[in-house]
Protein backbone atom coordinates (compact mmCIF):
# COMPACT_ATOMS: atom_id res chain seq x y z
CA UNK A 1 0.00 0.00 0.00
CA UNK A 2 2.02 3.08 -1.39
CA UNK A 3 1.17 6.30 -2.10
CA UNK A 4 0.15 8.19 -5.60
CA UNK A 5 3.68 8.86 -6.37
CA UNK A 6 4.79 8.61 -9.94
CA UNK A 7 7.63 6.15 -11.70
CA UNK A 8 10.30 8.51 -12.85
CA UNK A 9 10.93 6.79 -16.52
CA UNK A 10 6.58 7.87 -17.22
CA UNK A 11 6.45 10.30 -19.33
CA UNK A 12 5.04 14.55 -18.01
CA UNK A 13 1.97 14.36 -19.39
CA UNK A 14 1.77 18.16 -19.31
CA UNK A 15 4.32 18.22 -22.54
CA UNK A 16 1.93 16.33 -24.45
CA UNK A 17 1.12 12.55 -25.43
CA UNK A 18 1.05 11.59 -28.78
CA UNK A 19 -2.60 10.25 -29.60
CA UNK A 20 -1.18 6.90 -30.97
CA UNK A 21 0.91 6.03 -28.12
CA UNK A 22 -2.29 5.39 -26.33
CA UNK A 23 -2.96 1.29 -26.98
CA UNK A 24 -5.66 -0.51 -27.34
CA UNK A 25 -6.28 -0.77 -23.55
CA UNK A 26 -7.23 3.07 -23.83
CA UNK A 27 -5.19 3.88 -20.52
CA UNK A 28 -1.30 5.38 -20.96
CA UNK A 29 0.32 6.16 -17.55
CA UNK A 30 2.45 9.74 -16.68
CA UNK A 31 3.07 12.12 -13.98
CA UNK A 32 1.97 15.41 -13.59
CA UNK A 33 4.89 17.56 -11.05
CA UNK A 34 5.41 14.90 -8.03
CA UNK A 35 1.41 13.17 -8.93
CA UNK A 36 1.26 9.79 -11.16
CA UNK A 37 -1.64 10.27 -13.46
CA UNK A 38 -3.42 8.30 -16.25
CA UNK A 39 -4.85 9.42 -19.43
CA UNK A 40 -7.93 7.14 -20.35
CA UNK A 41 -9.30 7.17 -24.01
CA UNK A 42 -13.78 7.20 -23.64
CA UNK A 43 -14.54 7.25 -27.25
CA UNK A 44 -13.84 10.27 -28.49
CA UNK A 45 -12.72 11.99 -25.02
CA UNK A 46 -9.47 12.08 -23.24
CA UNK A 47 -9.64 12.12 -19.51
CA UNK A 48 -7.10 12.14 -17.24
CA UNK A 49 -7.29 10.90 -13.15
CA UNK A 50 -4.96 9.83 -10.90
CA UNK A 51 -3.26 6.69 -11.42
CA UNK A 52 -3.50 4.20 -8.28
CA UNK A 53 -6.78 3.16 -7.12
CA UNK A 54 -7.68 4.29 -3.68
CA UNK A 55 -7.85 1.12 -2.30
CA UNK A 56 -4.70 -0.82 -2.15
CA UNK A 57 -3.20 1.66 -4.67
CA UNK A 58 -3.06 -1.01 -7.26
CA UNK A 59 -1.80 1.00 -11.03
CA UNK A 60 -4.94 1.46 -12.84
CA UNK A 61 -3.32 1.36 -16.13
CA UNK A 62 -2.89 -2.28 -15.88
CA UNK A 63 -7.38 -1.99 -15.06
CA UNK A 64 -10.50 -2.58 -17.44
CA UNK A 65 -12.26 0.79 -18.88
CA UNK A 66 -15.87 -0.04 -19.00
CA UNK A 67 -17.71 2.58 -20.58
CA UNK A 68 -16.60 5.82 -19.03
CA UNK A 69 -15.30 3.70 -15.75
CA UNK A 70 -12.57 2.06 -14.65
CA UNK A 71 -11.86 -1.22 -12.92
CA UNK A 72 -9.06 -1.95 -10.44
CA UNK A 73 -6.81 -5.42 -11.37
CA UNK A 74 -6.35 -6.11 -7.83
CA UNK A 75 -9.90 -6.28 -6.19
CA UNK A 76 -12.15 -4.60 -8.97
CA UNK A 77 -13.51 -1.31 -7.15
CA UNK A 78 -14.70 0.66 -10.01
CA UNK A 79 -14.47 4.45 -10.67
CA UNK A 80 -15.89 6.94 -12.86
CA UNK A 81 -13.53 8.84 -15.16
CA UNK A 82 -15.29 11.48 -15.65
CA UNK A 83 -16.03 12.55 -11.76
CA UNK A 84 -13.11 10.68 -10.16
CA UNK A 85 -16.09 9.26 -8.03
CA UNK A 86 -16.45 5.56 -6.54
CA UNK A 87 -18.41 4.37 -7.81
CA UNK A 88 -18.38 0.26 -6.34
CA UNK A 89 -16.15 -1.09 -3.03
CA UNK A 90 -13.73 -1.77 -2.38
CA UNK A 91 -12.50 1.75 -2.55
CA UNK A 92 -14.32 4.30 -1.03
CA UNK A 93 -12.22 7.79 -1.44
CA UNK A 94 -12.30 9.61 -5.54
CA UNK A 95 -9.78 10.04 -7.83
CA UNK A 96 -8.36 13.66 -8.63
CA UNK A 97 -9.56 14.20 -12.10
CA UNK A 98 -7.43 16.50 -14.50
CA UNK A 99 -8.16 18.24 -17.09
CA UNK A 100 -6.88 18.08 -20.73
CA UNK A 101 -6.46 19.51 -23.78
CA UNK A 102 -6.68 18.04 -27.77
CA UNK A 103 -3.64 19.91 -29.57
CA UNK A 104 -3.19 18.33 -33.28
CA UNK A 105 -1.63 14.64 -32.27
CA UNK A 106 -1.53 15.25 -29.17
CA UNK A 107 -3.25 15.04 -25.68
CA UNK A 108 -2.09 17.42 -22.81
CA UNK A 109 -3.00 16.86 -18.90
CA UNK A 110 -3.36 20.27 -18.00
CA UNK A 111 -3.93 20.65 -14.10
CA UNK A 112 -6.19 19.47 -11.03
CA UNK A 113 -9.79 19.93 -11.30
CA UNK A 114 -11.86 20.46 -8.44
CA UNK A 115 -14.09 17.41 -7.35
CA UNK A 116 -17.93 18.02 -8.32
CA UNK A 117 -20.10 19.76 -5.80
CA UNK A 118 -22.31 16.78 -5.06
CA UNK A 119 -21.11 13.70 -7.35
CA UNK A 120 -24.45 12.01 -6.60
CA UNK A 121 -27.90 12.65 -5.66
CA UNK A 122 -30.57 11.77 -3.32
CA UNK A 123 -32.79 9.28 -4.70
CA UNK A 124 -35.77 10.30 -2.73
CA UNK A 125 -36.40 14.16 -1.17
CA UNK A 126 -39.03 12.28 1.12
CA UNK A 127 -35.93 10.51 3.26
CA UNK A 128 -36.13 8.85 6.71
CA UNK A 129 -35.75 10.98 9.81
CA UNK A 130 -33.70 8.09 11.74
CA UNK A 131 -31.19 5.48 10.45
CA UNK A 132 -29.84 2.98 12.71
CA UNK A 133 -27.64 -0.06 11.22
CA UNK A 134 -26.68 -2.95 13.55
CA UNK A 135 -23.44 -4.34 12.61
CA UNK A 136 -19.95 -2.02 11.79
CA UNK A 137 -18.11 -4.39 9.72
CA UNK A 138 -18.04 -4.66 5.73
CA UNK A 139 -21.57 -3.86 4.93
CA UNK A 140 -22.11 -1.46 7.92
CA UNK A 141 -18.83 0.94 7.32
CA UNK A 142 -20.02 0.72 3.66
CA UNK A 143 -23.65 1.91 4.27
CA UNK A 144 -22.87 4.84 6.75
CA UNK A 145 -20.14 5.69 4.00
CA UNK A 146 -22.48 6.05 0.96
CA UNK A 147 -25.52 7.28 3.51
CA UNK A 148 -22.70 10.74 3.68
CA UNK A 149 -21.54 10.82 0.77
CA UNK A 150 -24.44 11.26 -1.36
CA UNK A 151 -25.93 13.69 0.88
CA UNK A 152 -28.02 12.24 3.77
CA UNK A 153 -28.11 14.50 6.88
CA UNK A 154 -30.67 12.75 9.08
CA UNK A 155 -29.52 10.99 12.48
CA UNK A 156 -27.43 8.77 11.61
CA UNK A 157 -26.45 5.53 13.96
CA UNK A 158 -23.88 2.80 13.59
CA UNK A 159 -23.93 -0.03 16.39
CA UNK A 160 -20.99 -2.09 16.68
CA UNK A 161 -20.61 -5.31 19.22
CA UNK A 162 -16.47 -4.96 18.32
CA UNK A 163 -14.03 -2.55 20.70
CA UNK A 164 -12.51 -0.95 17.63
CA UNK A 165 -13.78 0.96 14.93
CA UNK A 166 -14.16 -0.56 11.65
CA UNK A 167 -11.14 -2.25 9.86
CA UNK A 168 -10.07 -3.42 6.85
CA UNK A 169 -10.67 -7.27 8.11
CA UNK A 170 -8.75 -8.87 4.93
CA UNK A 171 -5.77 -7.59 6.52
CA UNK A 172 -6.29 -9.02 9.89
CA UNK A 173 -5.38 -12.79 8.29
CA UNK A 174 -2.76 -11.43 5.65
CA UNK A 175 0.08 -8.52 6.00
CA UNK A 176 -1.19 -7.77 9.41
CA UNK A 177 -0.84 -11.25 11.26
CA UNK A 178 2.09 -11.46 9.40
CA UNK A 179 3.51 -8.10 10.64
CA UNK A 180 4.53 -6.82 7.10
CA UNK A 181 1.55 -4.31 7.64
CA UNK A 182 1.43 -1.72 10.09
CA UNK A 183 -1.72 -1.00 12.58
CA UNK A 184 -2.31 2.48 10.78
CA UNK A 185 -3.41 0.62 7.74
CA UNK A 186 -5.99 -1.56 9.47
CA UNK A 187 -9.00 1.57 10.08
CA UNK A 188 -11.15 2.29 6.99
CA UNK A 189 -11.19 5.88 8.29
CA UNK A 190 -9.88 7.71 11.00
CA UNK A 191 -11.80 8.74 14.42
CA UNK A 192 -12.22 11.83 13.13
CA UNK A 193 -14.30 10.67 10.43
CA UNK A 194 -17.36 9.61 12.40
CA UNK A 195 -17.07 13.02 13.96
CA UNK A 196 -17.05 14.97 11.27
CA UNK A 197 -19.61 13.00 9.30
CA UNK A 198 -22.11 13.07 12.37
CA UNK A 199 -22.25 9.10 12.58
CA UNK A 200 -23.07 8.42 16.18
CA UNK A 201 -20.86 5.63 16.34
CA UNK A 202 -21.39 2.95 19.48
CA UNK A 203 -18.49 0.63 19.92
CA UNK A 204 -19.22 -2.45 22.35
CA UNK A 205 -22.81 -1.88 21.65
CA UNK A 206 -24.64 -5.38 22.79
CA UNK A 207 -28.15 -5.29 20.58
CA UNK A 208 -30.48 -7.17 22.71
CA UNK A 209 -33.73 -6.85 20.58
CA UNK A 210 -35.54 -5.23 17.93
CA UNK A 211 -38.92 -4.38 18.28
CA UNK A 212 -40.77 -4.70 15.05
CA UNK A 213 -44.02 -2.33 15.54
CA UNK A 214 -42.42 0.38 18.13
CA UNK A 215 -39.70 0.64 15.49
CA UNK A 216 -36.95 0.65 17.99
CA UNK A 217 -33.40 -1.36 18.73
CA UNK A 218 -33.04 -2.24 22.50
CA UNK A 219 -29.89 -2.05 23.77
CA UNK A 220 -28.42 -4.79 26.43
CA UNK A 221 -28.48 -2.15 29.06
CA UNK A 222 -32.10 -0.94 28.45
CA UNK A 223 -31.62 2.07 26.22
CA UNK A 224 -33.78 1.85 23.20
CA UNK A 225 -33.13 3.69 19.44
CA UNK A 226 -35.83 4.80 17.17
CA UNK A 227 -35.37 4.34 13.48
CA UNK A 228 -37.32 4.64 10.72
CA UNK A 229 -35.00 2.76 8.89
CA UNK A 230 -33.08 -0.65 9.79
CA UNK A 231 -30.32 -2.24 8.32
CA UNK A 232 -28.89 -5.42 9.44
CA UNK A 233 -25.26 -6.09 9.21
CA UNK A 234 -24.64 -8.32 11.94
CA UNK A 235 -21.99 -10.18 9.85
CA UNK A 236 -20.78 -14.04 10.91
CA UNK A 237 -19.06 -15.41 14.16
CA UNK A 238 -16.24 -17.84 13.79
CA UNK A 239 -17.00 -21.65 13.89
CA UNK A 240 -16.12 -23.43 16.76
CA UNK A 241 -15.15 -27.06 17.61
CA UNK A 242 -15.91 -28.87 20.65
CA UNK A 243 -13.46 -30.84 22.69
CA UNK A 244 -11.37 -30.60 25.64
CA UNK A 245 -8.60 -27.65 25.66
CA UNK A 246 -10.28 -25.25 23.11
CA UNK A 247 -10.95 -22.53 25.90
CA UNK A 248 -7.07 -22.10 26.73
CA UNK A 249 -5.39 -18.69 26.25
CA UNK A 250 -3.09 -20.23 23.19
CA UNK A 251 -6.57 -20.98 21.53
CA UNK A 252 -7.57 -18.82 18.97
CA UNK A 253 -10.18 -17.73 16.68
CA UNK A 254 -9.65 -15.13 13.89
CA UNK A 255 -12.64 -13.12 13.22
CA UNK A 256 -11.75 -9.53 14.35
CA UNK A 257 -8.94 -6.80 15.00
CA UNK A 258 -8.54 -8.14 18.80
CA UNK A 259 -7.98 -11.70 17.79
CA UNK A 260 -5.38 -11.08 15.04
CA UNK A 261 -3.30 -9.12 18.10
CA UNK A 262 -3.86 -11.87 20.07
CA UNK A 263 -2.65 -13.99 18.01
CA UNK A 264 0.07 -11.92 16.91
CA UNK A 265 1.67 -11.37 20.53
CA UNK A 266 1.23 -15.29 21.13
CA UNK A 267 3.34 -15.46 17.71
CA UNK A 268 6.04 -13.30 18.93
CA UNK A 269 7.06 -15.82 21.66
CA UNK A 270 5.67 -18.93 20.32
CA UNK A 271 8.18 -21.67 18.59
CA UNK A 272 5.21 -23.69 16.54
CA UNK A 273 1.72 -23.21 15.38
CA UNK A 274 -1.35 -25.54 14.70
CA UNK A 275 -3.91 -24.09 12.45
CA UNK A 276 -7.60 -26.42 12.40
CA UNK A 277 -9.05 -25.90 9.05
CA UNK A 278 -7.94 -25.63 5.70
CA UNK A 279 -10.69 -22.64 4.92
CA UNK A 280 -9.19 -19.81 3.15
CA UNK A 281 -8.97 -18.08 6.35
CA UNK A 282 -6.92 -20.79 7.87
CA UNK A 283 -4.31 -21.45 4.86
CA UNK A 284 -3.75 -17.91 4.93
CA UNK A 285 -2.99 -17.74 8.78
CA UNK A 286 -0.76 -20.14 8.30
CA UNK A 287 1.00 -18.34 5.50
CA UNK A 288 0.95 -15.59 7.83
CA UNK A 289 2.87 -17.18 10.60
CA UNK A 290 5.44 -19.01 8.53
CA UNK A 291 6.26 -15.47 7.47
CA UNK A 292 6.97 -14.42 11.10
CA UNK A 293 9.09 -17.89 11.22
CA UNK A 294 6.98 -20.12 13.20
CA UNK A 295 6.84 -24.09 12.43
CA UNK A 296 2.99 -24.12 11.02
CA UNK A 297 0.96 -27.73 10.91
CA UNK A 298 -2.40 -27.49 9.77
CA UNK A 299 -4.75 -29.86 10.60
CA UNK A 300 -7.93 -30.49 8.07
CA UNK A 301 -10.97 -33.14 7.37
CA UNK A 302 -10.03 -32.48 4.10
CA UNK A 303 -8.94 -34.81 1.63
CA UNK A 304 -7.23 -31.39 -0.14
CA UNK A 305 -7.66 -28.10 0.90
CA UNK A 306 -10.12 -25.71 -1.14
CA UNK A 307 -11.41 -28.46 -3.20
CA UNK A 308 -14.70 -27.92 -2.70
CA UNK A 309 -14.46 -24.19 -3.27
CA UNK A 310 -11.64 -24.34 -6.13
CA UNK A 311 -11.21 -28.25 -7.07
CA UNK A 312 -8.88 -30.37 -6.79
CA UNK A 313 -6.35 -29.37 -9.22
CA UNK A 314 -6.09 -25.93 -7.74
CA UNK A 315 -6.13 -27.19 -4.08
CA UNK A 316 -3.78 -29.34 -4.66
CA UNK A 317 -1.58 -26.53 -6.18
CA UNK A 318 -2.49 -24.19 -2.83
CA UNK A 319 -1.08 -27.15 -0.90
CA UNK A 320 2.29 -27.48 -2.90
CA UNK A 321 2.80 -24.31 -2.09
CA UNK A 322 2.32 -24.10 1.22
CA UNK A 323 4.30 -27.12 1.34
CA UNK A 324 6.87 -25.50 -0.40
CA UNK A 325 6.76 -22.62 2.46
CA UNK A 326 7.40 -25.35 4.76
CA UNK A 327 4.05 -26.03 5.90
CA UNK A 328 3.11 -29.43 7.46
CA UNK A 329 -0.38 -31.05 6.32
CA UNK A 330 -2.18 -33.54 8.47
CA UNK A 331 -5.43 -33.77 6.05
CA UNK A 332 -8.42 -36.21 6.84
CA UNK A 333 -8.11 -35.85 10.39
CA UNK A 334 -9.47 -33.76 13.33
CA UNK A 335 -8.59 -32.61 16.85
CA UNK A 336 -9.31 -34.69 19.46
CA UNK A 337 -8.09 -32.99 22.89
CA UNK A 338 -5.85 -29.68 23.40
CA UNK A 339 -3.93 -29.30 26.66
CA UNK A 340 -1.08 -26.65 27.14
CA UNK A 341 1.45 -27.99 24.48
CA UNK A 342 0.21 -30.36 22.51
CA UNK A 343 -2.55 -31.32 19.82
CA UNK A 344 -4.09 -34.63 19.99
CA UNK A 345 -5.24 -36.23 16.59
CA UNK A 346 -8.21 -38.30 15.92
CA UNK A 347 -6.28 -40.31 13.43
CA UNK A 348 -3.49 -41.05 16.41
CA UNK A 349 -0.39 -39.59 17.05
CA UNK A 350 0.13 -35.68 18.50
CA UNK A 351 1.67 -32.18 17.49
CA UNK A 352 3.96 -29.83 20.25
CA UNK A 353 2.42 -26.64 19.77
CA UNK A 354 2.41 -23.52 21.87
CA UNK A 355 0.01 -21.11 19.84
CA UNK A 356 -3.55 -22.83 18.18
CA UNK A 357 -5.44 -21.21 15.73
CA UNK A 358 -9.20 -22.64 14.73
CA UNK A 359 -9.97 -21.41 10.82
CA UNK A 360 -12.58 -23.80 9.92
CA UNK A 361 -15.41 -21.04 8.66
CA UNK A 362 -17.64 -19.17 10.23
CA UNK A 363 -22.16 -19.06 10.62
CA UNK A 364 -24.08 -16.03 10.44
CA UNK A 365 -25.51 -14.31 13.21
CA UNK A 366 -29.06 -14.55 12.75
CA UNK A 367 -30.05 -14.33 16.33
CA UNK A 368 -31.72 -10.65 16.21
CA UNK A 369 -33.70 -11.36 12.74
CA UNK A 370 -34.89 -14.85 14.21
CA UNK A 371 -36.19 -12.89 17.33
CA UNK A 372 -37.37 -10.10 15.39
CA UNK A 373 -39.69 -12.32 13.15
CA UNK A 374 -37.87 -11.93 9.61
CA UNK A 375 -38.11 -14.60 7.37
CA UNK A 376 -35.09 -17.01 7.60
CA UNK A 377 -33.74 -19.16 4.70
CA UNK A 378 -30.27 -20.28 5.79
CA UNK A 379 -29.53 -16.38 6.16
CA UNK A 380 -32.03 -13.44 6.24
CA UNK A 381 -34.01 -13.40 3.18
CA UNK A 382 -33.92 -10.77 1.19
CA UNK A 383 -35.07 -9.13 -2.14
CA UNK A 384 -33.69 -8.12 -5.12
CA UNK A 385 -33.51 -4.47 -3.15
CA UNK A 386 -32.14 -6.25 -0.26
CA UNK A 387 -35.62 -5.81 2.21
CA UNK A 388 -36.07 -8.00 4.56
CA UNK A 389 -39.80 -9.26 4.94
CA UNK A 390 -40.25 -6.71 6.72
CA UNK A 391 -40.94 -3.20 4.86
CA UNK A 392 -38.37 -0.46 6.12
CA UNK A 393 -35.87 -2.93 7.76
CA UNK A 394 -32.92 -4.26 5.34
CA UNK A 395 -30.08 -6.46 5.54
CA UNK A 396 -26.82 -6.88 4.09
CA UNK A 397 -23.43 -8.93 3.77
CA UNK A 398 -22.73 -12.16 5.42
CA UNK A 399 -26.26 -12.68 6.78
CA UNK A 400 -28.28 -12.18 4.06
CA UNK A 401 -29.18 -14.19 0.86
CA UNK A 402 -30.69 -12.71 -2.17
CA UNK A 403 -31.88 -13.77 -5.69
CA UNK A 404 -28.98 -13.76 -7.90
CA UNK A 405 -29.47 -12.85 -11.37
CA UNK A 406 -26.35 -14.38 -12.63
CA UNK A 407 -27.51 -18.20 -10.83
CA UNK A 408 -30.87 -17.71 -10.77
CA UNK A 409 -30.86 -19.62 -7.10
CA UNK A 410 -30.90 -17.58 -3.87
CA UNK A 411 -27.61 -17.02 -2.70
CA UNK A 412 -25.89 -16.30 0.50
CA UNK A 413 -21.80 -15.54 0.43
CA UNK A 414 -19.14 -14.49 2.88
CA UNK A 415 -17.30 -12.10 0.87
CA UNK A 416 -15.98 -8.83 2.26
CA UNK A 417 -16.07 -6.92 -0.83
CA UNK A 418 -20.49 -8.29 -1.63
CA UNK A 419 -20.82 -7.43 1.91
CA UNK A 420 -19.60 -3.80 0.99
CA UNK A 421 -21.47 -3.58 -2.29
CA UNK A 422 -24.13 -4.75 -0.69
CA UNK A 423 -24.20 -1.69 2.19
CA UNK A 424 -23.88 0.84 -0.55
CA UNK A 425 -27.10 -0.73 -1.99
CA UNK A 426 -28.83 -0.39 1.01
CA UNK A 427 -28.07 2.78 1.83
CA UNK A 428 -29.37 3.83 -1.55
CA UNK A 429 -32.96 1.65 -1.00
CA UNK A 430 -33.24 2.68 2.22
CA UNK A 431 -33.70 6.23 1.12
CA UNK A 432 -36.13 5.31 -0.97
CA UNK A 433 -33.91 4.14 -4.71
CA UNK A 434 -34.95 1.13 -5.84
CA UNK A 435 -31.50 -0.39 -7.29
CA UNK A 436 -31.05 -3.84 -7.16
CA UNK A 437 -28.58 -5.68 -6.47
CA UNK A 438 -27.10 -7.44 -9.26
CA UNK A 439 -23.35 -7.41 -8.19
CA UNK A 440 -21.45 -10.55 -9.45
CA UNK A 441 -19.55 -11.79 -6.09
CA UNK A 442 -16.25 -11.20 -6.31
CA UNK A 443 -13.59 -12.50 -3.72
CA UNK A 444 -9.38 -12.75 -3.70
CA UNK A 445 -6.94 -14.09 -1.18
CA UNK A 446 -3.23 -14.06 -0.86
CA UNK A 447 -1.05 -16.44 -0.13
CA UNK A 448 2.70 -15.44 -0.04
CA UNK A 449 3.49 -14.05 -3.11
CA UNK A 450 0.31 -15.87 -5.24
CA UNK A 451 -2.68 -13.73 -5.38
CA UNK A 452 -6.22 -15.66 -6.29
CA UNK A 453 -9.11 -13.58 -7.76
CA UNK A 454 -12.40 -14.96 -8.17
CA UNK A 455 -15.66 -14.06 -9.68
CA UNK A 456 -18.64 -15.38 -9.74
CA UNK A 457 -20.38 -18.59 -7.60
CA UNK A 458 -20.34 -21.94 -7.86
CA UNK A 459 -21.70 -24.08 -5.31
CA UNK A 460 -21.02 -27.18 -7.71
CA UNK A 461 -19.86 -27.55 -11.14
CA UNK A 462 -19.87 -30.27 -13.65
CA UNK A 463 -16.40 -29.07 -15.36
CA UNK A 464 -13.22 -27.07 -14.55
CA UNK A 465 -11.79 -26.13 -17.96
CA UNK A 466 -8.08 -24.97 -17.39
CA UNK A 467 -6.38 -22.29 -19.66
CA UNK A 468 -2.88 -22.19 -19.04
CA UNK A 469 -0.68 -23.66 -16.20
CA UNK A 470 -1.66 -23.73 -12.67
CA UNK A 471 1.94 -24.65 -11.53
CA UNK A 472 3.94 -21.72 -13.30
CA UNK A 473 1.04 -19.46 -11.72
CA UNK A 474 -0.47 -18.30 -15.11
CA UNK A 475 -3.96 -19.20 -15.15
CA UNK A 476 -7.71 -19.19 -15.57
CA UNK A 477 -10.22 -22.05 -14.16
CA UNK A 478 -13.85 -21.85 -15.62
CA UNK A 479 -16.05 -23.02 -13.18
CA UNK A 480 -18.82 -25.04 -15.99
CA UNK A 481 -22.23 -25.84 -15.43
CA UNK A 482 -24.50 -27.40 -18.09
CA UNK A 483 -21.86 -25.90 -20.55
CA UNK A 484 -22.22 -22.41 -18.96
CA UNK A 485 -19.33 -20.65 -17.11
CA UNK A 486 -20.57 -19.72 -13.72
CA UNK A 487 -17.36 -18.75 -11.92
CA UNK A 488 -13.43 -17.68 -13.07
CA UNK A 489 -10.72 -18.04 -10.72
CA UNK A 490 -7.46 -16.90 -11.84
CA UNK A 491 -3.89 -16.20 -10.87
CA UNK A 492 -1.43 -13.20 -11.97
CA UNK A 493 -4.41 -13.05 -15.05
CA UNK A 494 -6.39 -9.68 -13.87
CA UNK A 495 -7.53 -8.23 -16.98
CA UNK A 496 -9.22 -11.67 -17.96
CA UNK A 497 -10.47 -12.31 -14.52
CA UNK A 498 -11.97 -8.96 -14.83
CA UNK A 499 -13.60 -9.11 -18.38
CA UNK A 500 -15.05 -12.62 -17.03
CA UNK A 501 -16.77 -10.33 -14.16
CA UNK A 502 -18.29 -8.04 -17.31
CA UNK A 503 -19.14 -10.73 -18.94
CA UNK A 504 -21.09 -12.01 -16.04
CA UNK A 505 -22.58 -8.91 -15.47
CA UNK A 506 -24.20 -8.73 -19.06
CA UNK A 507 -25.32 -11.97 -18.56
CA UNK A 508 -29.11 -13.08 -16.62
CA UNK A 509 -30.47 -16.54 -16.49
Amino acid sequence: MSGNAHDDADPDLTAGVPISSIGDAGLFAGHVGDDAVMIARVGDSFLAVDAACTHYHAPLTEGLIVGDTVRCPWHHACFNLRTGEAERAPAFSPLACWSTSVQGDKVYVLKRMSPPASPVSLPNPAVPQRIVIVGAGAAGFAAVERLRRIGYAGSLTLLSDDAAPPVDRPNLSKDYLAGTAPAEWLPLRDDAFYTQQRIDLRLNANVARIHIVSKEVELGDGGKIPFDRLLLCTGAEASRLSGPGLDLPHVHTLRSLEDSRAISARAANARRAVVVGASFIGLEAAAALRTRGLEVHVVARDRCPMERVLGAEMGAFIQRLHEDHGVIFHLENTVLAIDEKQVSLKMGGSIDADLVVIGVGVRPNLTLAEQAGLTIDRGVKVDAYLQTSVPGIFAAGDIARWPDPHSGADIRVEHWVVAQRQGQTGALNMLGGRERFDAVPFFWSQHYDVPINYVGHAESWDAIAVDGNIAARDCALRYMRSGRVIAVATINRDIECLRAEVGMERERV
